[in-house]
């Protein structure tokens, strides 16, 4: 499907989620598949290859109805349940407009902006700097903030993150995300049950023994010397362990192609693109989630977890984000914002850092100059004429 605008991208993208989602579901049944073939060996360790594929087809026919009833099972679960694992592993909890009435505000001034409903908004207490929105439905549909971020942004660039997960929402990002890590999660947990029982049973596959008739001749026909079964057995770890791999490959990619997406549609909703740039500066790095599983941890603004030679990345760099607001939306990068550690001097102590604003003087934004801190402000990068 060809792209020719934000909203050309944003239906390209859900129609290749669809299909990507549909893999998901053949990566099922090929997990069906290899665990019929290993069925197979241990019920008769003396047959041929053609006749281990031909029993394991028969068995994923019979098996195709099941299977596809108990991931639709998976799905139902954590359709209602999925936010109370998310809550229960992060620490989040559900506030209050007279608990935090500046989230409130921004959050509302935004959804009123475009006419959507306004997401539950959701804190959790750690250092870390990060957000994240879940739900399946406007029902479900929550935005979850850190303490470190609102602490540590300012309104504007809480705003544009805030944003950034709206248009998650808007998109049906977060739909196909939660979905996706379901399905992925049905693979993965059946490719670790099928490795363990594999590597930890100590089987001989060659000593096995048919338990069906000796005496029909069909079966004697199809039956070998036994020199199929380790072909077959090796046949089946490289299809349980390529169904994971491409479980895992696809989830993330559903995660990486919608970040530049949902950072454009935050400057949509906020005009204001320095304040995404500045936004991801601070975040940068700073959003590892104690605790938090790696699908908690794709949902985020920032994933700080990194994959070998990017495969495994969930986003974007920070650096490729910034550029494209750059270029597309016309923003003002700062640079990188040194961490801590970069910091520190010999003698252990940490000077305040650039994002770091002193308590007493006022923060008229990262890119302003001195005449701008004369007279009544314009937002964070300039003044009324």
């Amino acid at each position: 499907m060809a792209a020719y605008g934000l909203y050309t991208h944003i239906a390209a993208n859900k129609t290749r989620s669809m299909l990507l989602l549909g893999g998901l579901f053949l990566l099922i049944y090929v997990m069906v598949f290899a665990g019929a073939l290993i069925a197979e060996v241990l019920i008769n360790g003396d047959g041929s290859v053609a006749y281990y594929l031909d029993a394991a087809t028969r068995d994923l026919v019979r098996a195709f109805p099941y299977a596809t009833i108990g991931a639709a099972l998976w799905i139902v679960i954590a359709y209602f349940f999925h936010q109370n694992m998310i809550d229960a592993i992060t620490g989040g909890a559900a506030v209050s407009r007279q608990q935090q009435p500046r989230l409130y505000n921004l959050l509302e001034n935004l959804c009123i902006s475009r006419g959507i409903p306004t997401p539950k908004l959701k804190i959790v207490d750690s250092e870390a700097r990060n957000a994240f929105a879940t739900g399946l439905n406007p029902r479900q549909y929550s935005i979850t903030v850190t303490t470190g971020l609102l602490a540590a942004l300012d309104d504007h660039e809480v705003e544009a993150v805030l944003g950034h997960e709206l248009t998650h929402i808007r998109n049906g990002d977060v739909q196909m995300m939660v979905v996706a890590v379901i399905i992925a999660g049905v693979v993965g947990f059946t490719a670790e049950l099928f490795f363990r029982l594999f590597f930890n049973s100590g089987m001989n596959f060659g000593g096995f023994r048919s338990s069906r008739s000796s005496s029909s001749s069909s079966d004697n026909n199809s039956k070998g010397s036994g020199g199929g079964a380790v072909f077959v057995i090796i046949l089946a770890v490289v299809l349980i362990a390529l169904a994971w791999a491409l479980s895992l490959v696809v989830r993330l990619a559903l995660s990486r192609s919608r970040e530049f997406l949902a950072d454009a549609g935050s400057v949509e909703l906020t005009k204001n693109p320095d304040a995404m740039i500045s936004a991801l500066r601070k975040i940068e790095n700073r959003g590892e989630l104690p605790g938090a599983t790696s699908a908690v941890m794709e949902m985020c603004v920032d994933n700080p977890r990194e994959g070998f030679a990017d495969l495994f990345a969930t986003h974007p760099s920070v650096d490729a984000r910034v550029a494209a607001l750059v270029k597309f939306a016309g923003g003002h990068d700062p640079g990188r914002l040194p961490l801590p550690s970069d910091t520190m001097d010999p003698g252990g102590d940490a000077p305040a850092l650039p994002d770091d604003p002193a308590p007493e003087q006022p923060r008229p934004g990262p890119w302003s100059d001195a005449e701008a801190q004369q007279g009544p402000l314009r937002g964070p990068w300039g003044r009324h004429r």
